[in-house]
């Protein structure tokens, strides 16, 4: 494994982190639309547009990334306890969440155990915010998967959901890799890995999974029909984290990965967040279109402080690892 320096981890940490937050926030405008519908409106969605928010704003697939990067950061490894606190604390309804998340956020304030609030769900939330965890663990899967386990228990205990949150981690790690040894992405072997990593936790995700072999990479209009003849890219992890880990897959930059996610209709911000994640870790933060990144909202829990986030998270991991390593 190339040996990376702290420029190197925050170049891609920061660039999984603000792909995920663009991502979010493109496909934030035409959420639950079909296909045809954004081809109707747009013909095709390729930039940062107003919806129910101002353009560049995130949803709740971003505020809840942000509670698992401040985790990380104030607790130099991945703290479940930690981490349930700060969505509680992060928590702003208005930003678009589900709403079995209501009761959730209401038993964490009534003191329950972090471990005993979660419902048995399919959904894809426990994905939609992994990527910290995909970057931080990037060079232990065994870790990397604990993790990503152990953060989707709060909310989610269906063992799709939990397949989901290590497929989409899994993805972030294995792009982050990529990016570093600066070489292009082996898809058959990323796809054989990551349905390994998976298949402790879910034997039908990591089948559907696989199901990207078929699938080669071509135009937009046509991987569009092509994607959504094998997924249904919804809120459930099965039918939304192979459509984003393909939408990586079949493109060659940031933005195509992202502009193909969008336009897959139906979820579309979480969609947009995951392949941006996975495609930010890739190719790092200078990959990500300047006129996107400068759209992004920036407040108190905003652009500049998710980028601080990054910047202190790489500084932690070179940490450990030099502790590691002596």
């Amino acid at each position: 494994m190339t040996v990376a320096d702290e420029s190197q981890l925050f170049e891609h940490f920061a660039g999984s982190a603000l792909g995920a937050f663009i991502g979010d926030a493109m496909g934030m405008p035409v959420e639950g639309w079909p296909p045809s519908a954004i081809q109707r409106e747009f013909g095709r969605l390729a930039d940062l547009v107003p919806g129910r928010f101002q353009a560049g704003c995130y949803t709740d697939d971003t505020e809840m990334m942000i509670s698992l990067l401040e985790t990380l950061v104030e607790a130099g490894r991945f703290d479940p306890e930690l981490c349930a606190r700060r969505f509680l604390a992060n928590f702003h309804p208005e930003r678009g969440y589900g709403f079995r998340i209501y009761g959730i956020m209401d038993r964490l304030a009534a003191g329950e155990p972090w471990d005993r609030v979660g419902t048995d769900s399919f959904g894809n939330g426990s994905a939609m915010r992994v990527a910290p965890i995909g970057f931080y663990y990037y060079d232990n899967l065994d870790e990397l998967a604990g993790a990503a386990v152990s953060q989707a228990l709060i909310t989610h205990k269906h063992p799709e959901a939990l397949a989901g949150a290590v497929m989409q981690a899994g993805a972030v790690a294995l792009a982050l890799k990529s990016g570093l040894e600066k070489k292009p992405v082996q898809s058959e072997d990323f796809l054989s890995t990551l349905a390994d990593l998976v298949r402790e936790y879910d034997e039908n995700s990591a089948r559907r999974l696989l199901s990207l072999a078929r699938l080669r990479p071509g135009p937009l209009e046509d991987l569009v029909p092509r994607i959504r003849a094998l997924f249904r890219c919804n809120v459930k992890a099965v039918e939304a984290v192979p459509p984003a880990i393909a939408s990586f897959l079949l493109t060659k930059d940031f933005r195509e990965a992202v502009v193909l996610a969008v336009n897959l209709g139906g979820d579309t911000d979480t969609l947009g967040a995951m392949a941006g994640a996975a495609a930010g870790a890739c190719y790092g933060l200078t990959g990500l279109p300047e006129e996107w990144v400068s759209v992004l909202e920036n407040g108190p829990l905003g652009r500049d402080y998710v980028v601080d986030l990054c910047r202190r998270a790489a500084k932690n991991k070179i940490a450990a690892m030099n502790q590691n390593r002596g």
